[in-house]
């Protein structure tokens, strides 16, 4: 049996993970044994999967600090990340053939020292991810920034999540000109979208009223969260009377310090805008509640600009409720605009609030917008074609090393 590990930063909640995870029991299905090593694992704070047996999982390093003077979390990252692949490679018992590393391509000049095949999955540069406003930082980021494009070209197989971030992967590393990524759409196993969904209680969504709107995205300031609020302020002055309400609901962690102060910041801003009666905040939530939330809303506002793929537009389309997105990125290959939602200018909360409009002047829209969504999903991103191409992947390098 071929054995597959996958070496991951975080294992919490988030889309990289419920990516990674799902490519893990995606490969367990076809009969692979696969198993996690990370440097943090809360079980109460996780996916489901790797804490009721279904994926094994190995911490190591969780003692290594995560940041140093509330600073230098790429440096703690890369850290962590080495210190795992030097636990694999030489004190772990773990035996595998294939890697599947996930986020930090760091760590890959200690993992190639072994037989066993990397693949590399680069859900969107790092060193995009992060602003270089002054010289320090550029000092401090100058190592980093090559440490990546050099490790990540170390990779047997480059994975991107979108032809969009595959089209950033070319423009950022232009010393990568020979490396072709593959493009991996992180597709969720919609068998947990199957089961019974429940009512929504008063403790999920207090607020009764006859167009939800509703949120999903960890809070981070990257998310682009104040547009929503913002865009239903904009609504309200169009249709004072309108009756509706938001919902914000997102991964959150409270050792994350930004989680902590953007919540704050959005409780503050639906205060400042008045619509505190209108907007419920909801930190982390179970996959019913999930279904819950997507199958009892009228639509989806999904506001970050350029992301890489985005995972929840695809979740909700499953569940049959419409998206309302940004004109760029991921969104660009997955929602079909006037269709199974609409598509707006970035940062434009007038743009945002006329398409909300539409679904509190048409309630039938979320119904044929919903049917076509779903549509859209089951044609387009099935999981059986996600696990197709991670195992003719696995397959081909398992064929090399037999070889």
């Amino acid at each position: 049996m071929v054995k597959v590990v996958f070496i991951h930063p975080d294992l919490g909640i988030g889309g990289a993970e419920r990516a990674v995870v799902d490519a893990a029991l995606a490969l367990k299905s076809r009969g692979y044994e696969v198993e996690f090593i990370t440097s943090h694992h809360d079980p109460s704070h996780c996916f489901q999967e790797t804490k009721d047996g279904s994926l094994k999982v190995t911490v190591a390093g969780d003692w290594l600090p995560r940041k140093i003077f509330s600073r230098f979390y790429a440096l703690c990252a890369y850290i962590r990340m080495i210190y795992i692949a030097a636990y694999l490679v030489f004190f772990s018992a773990i035996r595998y053939d294939i890697i599947f590393c996930d986020q930090i391509s760091a760590c890959l000049p200690i993992l190639k020292l072994r037989s066993a095949k990397v693949i590399f999955y680069c859900h969107f540069p790092d060193l995009l991810l992060t602003q270089r406003k002054t010289f320090w930082k550029r000092i401090y980021r100058a190592p980093l920034d090559f440490i990546e494009e050099k490790t990540t070209g170390m990779a047997d197989c480059v994975l991107v999540n979108s032809k969009f971030t595959a089209k950033v992967f070319h423009e950022t590393f232009t010393r990568l000109k020979d490396v072709q990524p593959e493009v991996l759409y992180p597709i969720p196993d919609f068998s947990a979208f199957d089961l019974p969904v429940d009512a929504p209680d008063s403790n999920l969504m207090p607020l009764k009223s006859t167009t939800v709107f509703l949120s999903i995205n960890r809070y981070e300031r990257k998310k682009n969260l104040p547009l929503a609020i913002r865009a239903l302020g904009r609504l309200l002055e169009l249709r004072p009377q309108a009756d509706v309400c938001l919902i914000m609901a997102g991964g959150y962690d409270d050792r994350v310090t930004e989680n902590v102060e953007h919540y704050q910041e959005l409780v503050s801003l639906s205060e400042k805008l008045g619509l505190q009666n209108r907007v419920t905040f909801l930190r982390s939530f179970t996959d019913a509640q999930k279904r819950t939330l997507l199958q009892h809303s009228s639509c989806l506002i999904y506001t970050p600009d350029r992301e890489h793929f985005g995972i929840v537009p695809i979740e909700a389309m499953y569940m049959k409720c419409p998206v309302i997105a940004m004109r760029s990125g991921g969104p660009l290959e997955t929602v079909e605009d006037s269709v199974t939602g609409f598509l707006c200018t970035p940062e434009s909360e007038e743009e945002v609030a006329a398409s909300m409009l539409k679904f509190v002047e048409d309630p039938e829209l979320k119904s044929k917008f919903g049917e076509a969504g779903r549509l859209r999903v089951v044609n387009k991103f099935s999981f059986v074609n996600f696990t197709n191409k991670l195992d003719s992947l696995v397959q081909h390098f398992t064929l090399r090393m037999d070889s």
